[in-house]
């Protein structure tokens, strides 16, 4: 058993922001987090994490914990199992009861099997070779701790010869069961790149074969320390070079990653032969790194690329993509010394939006005009999974490929067909800057001067409460002050979220008078002046007096 003590030094020590945002992708929310759950299935973040409180919940389906029992829900495991896995997430020293001081014996064998695989390299020519060949440095060897995997049997002989049980070798994926219930190893005449997990601990193998096996590269299977999908190769070693160049290089391989750390790109890291997932959200926005995805212009790595660059832009990671065409990756342009091209190219990438409506022009014969509707349908599905703003901005940028009018790629229709989120975002827009003025009455006079509650859509009653004299306001409104899905804004913000109101207002309201048959013409061209004159300054940025039409 894991000692009372130790077990309250591990929940002193653990931060829940940081805990639960290994596993999902969290957004600052005011003083709180927030994020879809986890454990139900939701399109609006109903699930909060608590810094202040170290506690989560989901005002969804009610799930709520600490930092312990979020890591038991989401692994499904148990409480010991939980206690330890964040022991060695965050490397804080667990302590045991005599009969059970050995129980994680299985991670010491991976650090010797490392070690033997190490030792085996110095004396295999064939991947010494194989690395000369490749540019590697005796450096960057040691840096990265490559080693040679030999045969079965060597790897077998060698957990025997040093008491390593087979079974935690088993856990740790080492070796695996052939159907007669035998041993085998999994790394057989391959060099060997071992993964650390973001805190510098070993959780796993990467091997590249040097006997032409038809599976080039592999890795450990999954087990409870590796997992592929939320691991970056050489993050660890990464990390500080991300956050102070504010950059971060996702590449293809294990020797691209070593090669760019060779030439200075040290804020380089790989995916594990996987597609870039949801799972690695997490560590990508660690942080806030602008992500520069570097993939081969095969068409694997085009396809790959234009995925990620979905994912990446629809959580509004900021970044792009770099291509690299001529059968070229970027190990090869290390070697050859292209590393003021490779500078180039890391500093201009095609930014995630552009590169994904491009692709999407480009699978298409755009002469066709049929095969053109189709490229317009999914570069406008695509288009609105983006911000507002967003989809605006690159409006535009899209026809201009296709070579369509502006006003063909119709967004806003489309957007209205969901209004049910859009309309919890208007509320929440509104109920923000109710909060604002509760909070902080001095910014009182610029909502006063810029609307009524006939600009607001669903909050008509409360915001009239709020501008009454009513002494029971504090009262009727407590529940929306402790509520940390709604931000009180800053004085900018403030004026933003007025204006983009207004802005909304103005425009149903010069629909209405376009409509409106009983109006003089004469006075029905001055009412549309006028409001057309007030949304043109709000566009530019200017509050405007509020005035009733």
């Amino acid at each position: 058993m894991i000692e009372q003590n130790s077990i309250e030094n591990l929940k002193s020590r653990l931060d829940i922001v940081e805990v639960v945002g290994l596993y999902i992708e969290l957004k600052k929310s005011g003083a709180n987090y927030k994020a879809r759950c986890p454990f139900h299935s939701e399109d609006t973040p109903s699930f909060v994490v608590s810094p202040a409180k170290q506690i989560y919940h989901c005002f969804g389906c009610g799930a709520g914990g600490d930092a312990i029992k979020f890591v038991m829900d989401y692994e499904k495991i148990n409480y010991p199992e939980a206690i330890e896995k964040l022991a060695d997430e965050f490397n804080i020293p667990l302590i045991y009861t005599r009969e059970n001081r050995n129980k994680r014996e299985d991670r010491k064998v991976l650090e010797m099997v490392n070690i033997h695989f190490k030792q085996n390299l110095n004396s295999e020519q064939r991947a010494k070779e194989y690395l000369k060949q490749r540019g590697v440095y005796d450096s960057s060897i040691e840096k990265f701790e490559i080693g040679y995997a030999s045969s079965s049997n060597d790897t077998i002989n060698f957990l025997r010869a040093n008491l390593l049980p087979i079974e935690d070798a088993l856990k740790c994926g080492i070796v695996a069961r052939d159907e007669r219930g035998g041993v085998y190893s999994r790394f057989v005449e391959r060099i060997t790149f071992p993964i650390y997990a973001p805190n510098a601990k070993l959780v796993g193998f990467g091997g590249r074969t040097i006997s032409n096996h038809p599976a080039k590269y592999i890795n450990s299977p999954q087990t409870y320390l590796f997992n592929k999908s939320r691991l970056l190769y050489g993050y660890h070693l990464s990390f500080e070079a991300i956050r102070q160049k504010k950059r971060i290089i996702v590449t293809e391989g294990y020797l691209d990653v070593i090669m760019l750390h060779q030439a200075g790109f040290k804020e380089c890291v790989a995916t594990l032969g996987t597609a870039l997932t949801i799972d690695h959200l997490p560590l990508l926005r660690r942080g806030e790194p602008k992500v520069i995805l570097s993939y081969d212009g095969d068409s694997a790595g085009v396809e790959a690329a234009f995925k990620a660059s979905k994912l990446l832009s629809n959580h509004s990671i900021d970044g792009g993509v770099v291509i690299f065409d001529g059968g070229k990756d970027p190990a090869d342009m290390v070697k050859t010394g292209e590393i003021n091209a490779l500078n180039e190219l890391f500093s201009t990438p095609k930014p995630f939006i552009e590169f994904v409506l491009e692709q999407i022009s480009k699978k298409y014969n755009l002469n066709d005009p049929l095969q053109k509707e189709r490229a317009l349908k999914e570069g406008t599905e695509y288009l609105k999974t983006l911000s507002n703003i967003l989809q605006e901005e690159y409006r535009g940028y899209f026809a201009s490929l296709l070579n369509v009018d502006k006003r063909i790629v119709k967004l806003s229709k489309h957007i209205k067909k969901y209004s049910t989120p859009i309309q919890k975002r208007e509320d929440i827009a509104e109920l923000s800057i109710i909060k604002t003025i509760l909070a902080r009455p001095e910014l009182l006079d610029i909502v006063l001067d810029c609307i009524d509650s006939e600009v607001f859509n669903t909050h008509k009653v409360e915001l009239e409460k709020v501008l009454s004299e009513s002494e029971d306001k504090e009262v009727y409104f407590s529940g929306l002050l402790i509520r940390d899905d709604v931000r009180e804004l800053d004085e900018e913000e403030l004026k933003k979220q007025l204006s983009f109101l207004l802005s909304g207002y103005y425009k149903l309201q010069l629909d209405k008078i376009k409509y409106q048959k009983d109006l003089l013409f004469e006075k029905k061209s001055f009412l549309m002046r006028k409001l057309q004159d007030k949304i043109a300054k709000l566009k530019r940025g200017e509050l405007v007096v509020y005035e009733r039409f």
